[in-house]
């Protein structure tokens, strides 16, 4: 669903490109929010197994409310299929976003660490290779909806226009929802469902609470010190707890540096598919769809996480290196931030094509010749242009709005116009130079790599140009929006008709011209001039691939790290507040992105991508600092320990060690006795 969810704001709700971006990693921050929640809950009251069922209900809900808000009928549409109660859709869009972030986060800590309980303790190489496969899963579903979902999306559906079919686009995803939800149910007899352990969330922080408290409140007091601040819970809170939240403490320190790979990475839902609109997705035969470039993501997870797996950390090892999982998720980070480098490298190549238009102060204009000859035209201060017939100028800039247009022809003909400020304008002059006329142009680069096409009559009586049933008087039609790939135009008046075709690429606006002299016969086309207003995208999608490449490495060798990380240093009974932790650095890394979108409005594009990259390779010179003092532990031997302790009698407990009780107890109850003689 998120693969088009950008593009449904930007393109059917009319959000602006800053707007639809914000919204989208504010619902990505609020979708890894809500395993705090869901935590909470498995942990506490539903355990692992309901709380999925349940929230994955939640999910669904959320899911056909989506597909819902995206139906426009043809009382609530205006011809570009703009929705005219918006409001409507927004509420619908809103709500339905909501729900799925509740039903997402609710299971996203549960999954992992449900599937994490399938394996006894001893079975760490298998509880390893299970994460693996559990990233191949997730991806190879993100590759399948990735390649789907927009083709789904753009189905023409519309009842009044020919729109995008964002219903079809988020319906088919709720029906699978459904789908998985039973057979998840299904396998119920074959899991191993551990019980909730109590509401853990909220031992751990009471007993944090606890200790800041009491710690505080001994604070100029000659109490014994503690060897770590926690410890000072001990007077209320089992010894065993205390150790179980000084481990998830140690881990949850070293992720404070971690949200910033989440807000690299998660732009290539946003901003590199919005990147993408202004590119040619043309393979051969193949043509891609923006949003089905992040296709290259999930297929290069399902080949690099085997390969990182079977070949490339084994021959590391037997290289002799130690490369810990902290130094991996280090490298993933770096070639995150190259990732964005890459990006601005490519970025700054697509601004080189893009049209220059111009300022609030400015106007510009081009000049059409439909007459039978050759014309000189002078536009002071301009020097003297010369267009053969059929012809067109490039767009000439002027500060001033009033021009003189003067034509060497015989008689010289003058005319002044107007021309409209902080547009473009096309000054056509027609069989008859004395009846020359102003026509305003696009002025912004057509959206989703669509094509705005528009007609020119030049003959003296009037035509229709129909196109998906779209009939445009002349002499001079509106723009029309036209998908990439050939298209077939039908020319027609009262008496006769002739069709002729045209093959398109991504974002181009063209005028084409219909001459006096226009033929009505088979090849009608040939007579038909194309001018462009503006040139299609040029920059290829595939330049695109190596910072997908970048990227996804990083994602391989950090986030999957990540989470057998996060299991393994987590306490039996923690689990799945660890995996919450985890994910909440994913929101708080879509709140920054949320920041510099809203808060930044850096000019250029590829400065944002530069400032993001500067921004991840600090922050990961200082996660490899954190990581170079981390000491890694082994949480079931630390639990086993205290279990064994607390099973040990007073007179069986090690001599040295009661010793050194007796030994802090008598200083505490000497310094005690000084300070009251004093």
């Amino acid at each position: 669903m998120r693969a088009v969810l950008v593009l449904y704001f930007r393109y059917f709700l009319r959000w602006d490109d800053d707007l639809a971006t914000s919204i989208y990693h504010a619902f990505v921050a609020l979708c890894y929010l809500t395993p705090i929640l869901g935590a909470i809950v498995a942990d506490s009251w539903l355990g692992k197994f309901k709380t999925i069922i349940y929230l994955s209900i939640v999910y669904a809900i959320g899911q056909i409310v989506m597909a819902v808000s995206a139906i426009n009928d043809i009382t609530d549409a205006d011809r570009d299929g703009t929705p005219d109660n918006m409001t409507v859709h927004v509420a619908l869009a809103m709500c339905g976003l909501i729900l799925i972030a509740l039903g997402t986060g609710g299971i996203k800590p549960c999954v992992s660490a449900f599937g994490g309980d399938q394996f006894d303790d001893h079975q760490t190489r298998q509880r390893s290779t299970f994460f693996s496969v559990f990233y191949l899963c997730i991806n190879a579903g993100s590759l399948l909806s990735t390649l789907i979902t927009p083709i789904l999306r753009g189905q023409d559906c519309g009842i009044h226009t020919q729109q995008k079919c964002y219903p079809l686009a988020f319906g088919v995803p709720a029906a699978l929802m459904v789908v998985s939800l039973i057979v998840f149910i299904a396998g119920s007899g074959m899991y191993v469902k551990a019980a909730p352990k109590g509401n853990i969330m909220m031992d751990v922080c009471n007993c944090i609470g606890f200790a800041i408290n009491n710690r505080f409140k001994h604070r100029s007091s000659t109490y014994p010190k503690r060897a770590h601040w926690l410890d000072w819970a001990d007077e209320k809170y089992d010894k065993l707890l205390i150790a179980q939240i000084k481990m998830v403490l140690k881990v949850l320190f070293l992720y404070i540096p971690l949200p910033m790979f989440w807000t690299l990475f998660d732009q290539k839902g946003s901003r590199w598919t919005l990147q993408a609109t202004t590119m040619d997705g043309t393979f051969g035969t193949l043509v891609l769809q923006p949003d089905q470039m992040q296709t290259v993501n999930p297929i290069l997870i399902l080949t690099l996480v085997p390969i990182m797996d079977r070949v490339v950390y084994p021959l590391i090892k037997k290289c002799g290196f130690n490369f810990t999982p902290l130094k991996r998720m280090t490298v993933g980070m770096f070639l995150a931030a190259m990732a964005f480098v890459s990006a601005a490298l490519v970025q700054v190549e697509i601004d080189k094509t893009l049209p220059v238009f111009p300022s609030a102060s400015e106007s510009q204009l081009k000049i059409v010749n439909m007459a039978s000859g050759q014309l000189d035209i002078t536009i002071p201060p301009q020097t003297p242009i010369v267009l053969g017939s059929m012809q067109a100028s490039d767009y000439i800039t002027f500060t001033t709005l009033s021009i003189t247009v003067s034509l060497n022809t015989s008689p010289p003909i003058s005319k002044t116009f107007s021309l409209t400020e902080n547009k473009r304008n096309t000054l056509i002059i027609p069989a008859d130079p004395n009846t020359m006329y102003m026509v305003l142009d696009i002025t912004s680069k057509p959206e989703q790599g669509n094509n705005a096409v528009r007609f020119v009559n030049g003959l003296p009586s009037d035509v229709n140009v129909s196109y998906y049933a779209a009939n445009r008087q002349s002499p001079v039609s509106d723009y029309t929006m036209l998908p990439q790939g050939e298209r077939t135009f039908n020319i027609s008046n009262n008496i006769q008709s002739c069709t002729f075709s045209r093959k398109f690429g991504f974002g181009g606006a063209y005028t084409f011209l219909i001459p006096s002299t226009f033929p009505w016969a088979e090849n009608c086309g040939d007579s038909v001039v194309e001018v462009e207003d503006i040139k299609p995208n040029t920059v290829h999608m595939a330049l695109q691939i190596p910072q997908y490449f970048l990227i996804t490495a990083g994602e391989v060798v950090f986030s999957v790290t990540g989470l057998e990380f996060s299991y393994s240093q987590a306490p039996s009974n923690m689990k799945a507040v660890l995996q919450a932790g985890w994910l909440f650095t994913v929101a708080v890394g879509n709140f920054i992105v949320l920041i510099v979108a809203e808060l930044a409005k850096l000019p250029q594009q590829w400065a944002e991508y530069v400032l993001f990259a500067s921004l991840l390779v600090a922050v990961c010179i200082i996660f490899s600092i954190m990581a170079y003092f981390y000491t890694y532990v082994d949480p079931a031997e630390i639990e086993a320990q205290f279990m064994r302790r607390d099973e040990m009698e007073p007179d069986d407990k090690d001599n040295n060690a009661i010793e050194m009780e007796e030994k802090d107890l008598k200083q505490h109850q000497n310094e005690t006795l000084s300070k009251t003689k004093m």
